[in-house]
């Protein structure tokens, strides 16, 4: 009797309450209940997509998207349009192929072609991410140093590095994946940083549609460096690899449990992968915007580091947008840097069939944990030897010119092949893209190599 009296009073009770709010004028400002779900459930399908898209945002990628909008304005603001699908269309496959085969990209490639192919690309792709580590730790102990400039250099580096170590051997994968999606939100102090810039947005607007080239050698070169930041190898394996984990996060503890995928299952990937690469690509769009609008207009025309955007941006955009500008740079780093690191360690273990996964425990897995410990060590050594960050970030690039046009013709081929991606396997246009972004990779990566001889 008493419970069935609740039932009843319950609803005319939020009836009664909904409209004492209404009548005072409030109930139009509650927010919708329908809409905080869709919300809830739309953060929920993100993941992987979109902790592998923000990292792409890394202070050297934020270094060359600076330097594009101070050298030639807005005219290259397009290509943050242009790089979304490509970028979208490559990630989808190798979320996939990590989805549907239950296993890394390296893993993929060692059982389908040449071993020998596969060390060569692991061992570039260590190379290259170990400099960028470098250069990334770098440019967060700078950034310090902007906010707090009696802070020691080598201390900073140290600390981020120490940080970064012991959250990717300690920290459990559920709740290390956790921080990761939380920690890509940084990247919205780059949206708000152009904001307050109080920019020409008709202007803005009409660039970012209308595509225009320079064809001179440093405008293609940049071009060059654009594309290789955005479409970088160290993503592929990352992306192909965090899909596996998250299997292996639900209980699919083997191949057999992880081999397959549903329709469900594909729509949430999409959603995910597409949201991250959006978000990348958004981030390019304003940090290039906001330097066009903002050091070129007042003639700031060189600008080598993330940093030094930050320090130029300070004197015509306030002190807001310098603070937000440092602040995302060390945000960034803190979601590169592991990346980076774990892309690594998943690419050489999947190539000698070491464990690997950062669900297991350090004691479970030496040897993958051991190449994390040493790209961390190789990038900080990079800071004490004195090795200039500029140059670092060029042997990156060409390490990433030569690895990332081999690796997506075999991503092209896996997630072209039905024996391997059952129903799941490209659409003919998806396939037709791949090789397309290919020959694009091809062109910037050889550009790239061609470039340190001149």
């Amino acid at each position: 009797m008493n419970g069935t009296y609740k039932k009843a009073t319950a609803v005319p009770a939020r009836a009664i309450g909904a409209a004492i709010l209404k009548a005072e004028g409030m109930g139009e400002h509650l927010p919708n209940p329908q809409l905080i779900k869709k919300s809830k459930d739309y953060w929920h399908m993100l993941g992987p997509g979109l902790t592998t898209g923000a990292s792409d945002d890394d202070p050297s990628g934020i270094a060359t998207y600076s330097q594009t909008g101070a050298k030639y304005g807005f005219q290259l603001l397009w290509l943050s349009v242009f790089t979304f699908p490509l970028m979208a269309v490559v990630q989808e496959m190798c979320a996939r192929i990590g989805i549907v085969t239950g296993r890394g990209l390296a893993s993929n490639i060692r059982t389908s072609f040449s071993k020998k192919v596969l060390y060569a690309c692991a061992a570039l792709l260590f190379a290259a991410n170990a400099f960028n580590i470098g250069a990334n730790l770098g440019a967060m102990a700078q950034a310090v140093q902007l906010l707090a400039p009696k802070v020691r250099y080598e201390v900073l580096v140290v600390l981020f590095s120490a940080i970064s170590l012991l959250l990717q051997i300690f920290t459990p994968y559920a709740r290390y994946a956790k921080y990761l999606k939380w920690l890509a939100l940084v990247l919205i102090a780059y949206i708000v940083s152009a904001i307050l810039a109080k920019l020409n947005w008709g202007e803005v607007l009409k660039h970012a549609v209308t595509p225009s080239i320079v064809f001179d050698k440093e405008q293609l070169l940049l071009i060059c460096a654009i594309l290789g930041t955005t479409i970088s190898p160290y993503l592929f394996f990352w992306q192909t690899s965090q899909e596996v984990e998250e299997q292996i996060l639900e209980g699919r503890t083997t191949i057999r449990q992880r081999q397959g995928a549903t329709k469900p299952e594909i729509k949430k990937m999409r959603i995910d992968v597409w949201s991250g690469m959006f978000l990348s690509n958004a981030v390019m769009f304003f940090i290039i915007a906001a330097c066009a609008g903002v050091l070129y207009a007042n003639g700031i025309r060189t600008i080598t580091t993330a940093v030094q955007a930050a320090e130029a941006l300070r004197p015509f955009a306030g002190d807001a947008t310098y603070f937000l500008f440092a602040v995302g740079i060390i945000g960034t780093g803190m979601l590169a840097i592991p990346v980076l690191a774990g892309s690594s360690s998943y690419a050489l273990s999947e190539s000698f069939k070491w464990k690997e996964g950062m669900y297991r425990k350090f004691k479970q897995a030496h040897a993958f944990y051991g190449v994390i410990i040493v790209s961390m060590f190789v990038g900080l050594g990079i800071n004490f030897l004195h090795i200039d960050p500029i140059k670092a970030l060029l042997y990156s690039a060409v390490a990433n010119g030569i690895v990332a046009p081999v690796v997506l013709v075999l991503i092209v081929i896996i997630s072209s092949d039905k024996k391997i991606m059952g129903e799941w396997v490209n659409k003919p246009y998806v396939t037709f893209m791949g090789w397309v972004i290919t020959g694009i990779m091809m062109l910037a990566g050889g550009a790239a190599i061609v470039s340190l001889f001149l």
